[in-house]
């Protein structure tokens, strides 16, 4: 069975990803991924406020230090004694390329240009095969535009794809008021993929304390309906790679996302819920499934229930909806 994928220009063995988790901060972690037939890895995300934090910490100390002799710079504590050490991430980066057969992306998380440039090269440096750029911004001043959200996302992207020479892709959420757009002018500063799509950070409100707490619930297969719409929409029609993530559960739900389009699936929930593990179990079934249909590669099934590849593309529509709301409930 020939599950080979083609991802940011990346040859993938498998179309399987394991996204972004503090699963994947181990290397034996990375190893067993490869081994249950991950094709490539996500490595955690390095945040904005990180590498800001970092560096406001090493100008803190330079300054109070600027008059002191040079034999005083070795009682600097070391980086890993900060809160926030980017070193390690790097450090991870490079052993992970060092030990796996399998492409290595780094991942970025934030919203603004600053600090993302000069990591963006260390990255680079340091042997990732690609970096996802995860921005994560929520408009809640209500004087920002929407022209405005959309240009940071242009601008970020344009920012980092100029210094590196390594593909960037762009993990990005569902609310822009016209997606296939945004994708096109994503895909036009300089986006190699498009991760589809961002589970934003939504808070809880605790009735007996009165206070805002954070909650994160792992994701389901309910959930994969809205980027499964818009994958199957784009799919064919943006030169960037897709990639599916949101709801990835079972192998059922890998096969759907690669039907509409998706050139890989990505999943974090389902193996933090099962364990390293499952992503054989994922694995097996798509060869399974494809075996039961005398598939030999996924290049025959791949986007075949696309928006541009269905008898009736209204299926993505208008006219699907008005038929589920008139026949819900008939018998």
């Amino acid at each position: 069975m020939d599950l080979t994928t083609n991802y940011l220009g990346l040859t993938l063995k498998s179309p399987l990803v394991a996204s972004a988790s503090p699963l994947n901060a181990h290397l034996d972690n990375l190893k067993a991924l490869q081994d249950y037939g991950a094709g490539a890895v996500v490595l955690p995300s390095i945040f904005e406020e990180q590498i800001v934090q970092e560096q406001e910490v090493l100008d803190a100390l330079i300054d109070s230090n600027s008059e002191s002799s040079g034999e005083a710079l070795s009682y600097f504590p070391t980086l890993s004694s900060y809160a926030f050490d980017t070193t390690r991430q790097i450090t991870l980066i490079e052993q992970a390329v060092a030990s796996l057969d399998i492409p290595v992306i780094a991942s970025l998380n934030g919203i603004h240009t600053s600090g993302w440039v000069n990591f963006a090269r260390d990255i680079e440096a340091a042997g990732a095969h690609a970096i996802e750029l995860n921005i994560f911004f929520v408009p809640s001043d209500p004087t920002i535009s929407g022209q405005e959200v959309e240009q940071r996302y242009i601008d970020i992207v344009k920012a980092v794809t100029s210094v590196v020479s390594i593909p960037v892709s762009v993990k990005i959420g569902p609310y822009f008021s016209s997606l296939g757009s945004m994708a096109s002018e994503l895909v036009k500063a300089g986006a190699k993929g498009l991760v589809m799509f961002n589970r934003f950070y939504q808070p809880d409100i605790n009735t007996q304390k009165l206070s805002i707490e954070p909650s994160l619930e792992l994701s389901t297969s309910f959930e994969m309906r809205l980027p499964l719409l818009w994958i199957g929409i784009l799919a064919g029609r943006t030169n960037a790679s897709l990639a599916a993530t949101t709801g990835v559960e079972t192998h059922e739900d890998v096969v759907k996302y690669l039907l509409a389009g998706a050139d890989v699936v990505m999943t974090t929930s389902s193996l933090l819920r099962h364990g390293l593990e499952h992503m054989k179990v994922l694995s097996d079934g798509l060869v399974d499934w494809l075996d039961a249909r005398d598939l030999t590669s996924l290049d025959i099934m791949r986007g075949k229930l696309s928006h541009i590849c269905i008898a009736n593309p209204e299926s993505y529509e208008r006219a699907n909806y008005i038929k589920v709301l008139q026949n819900h409930g008939r018998a």
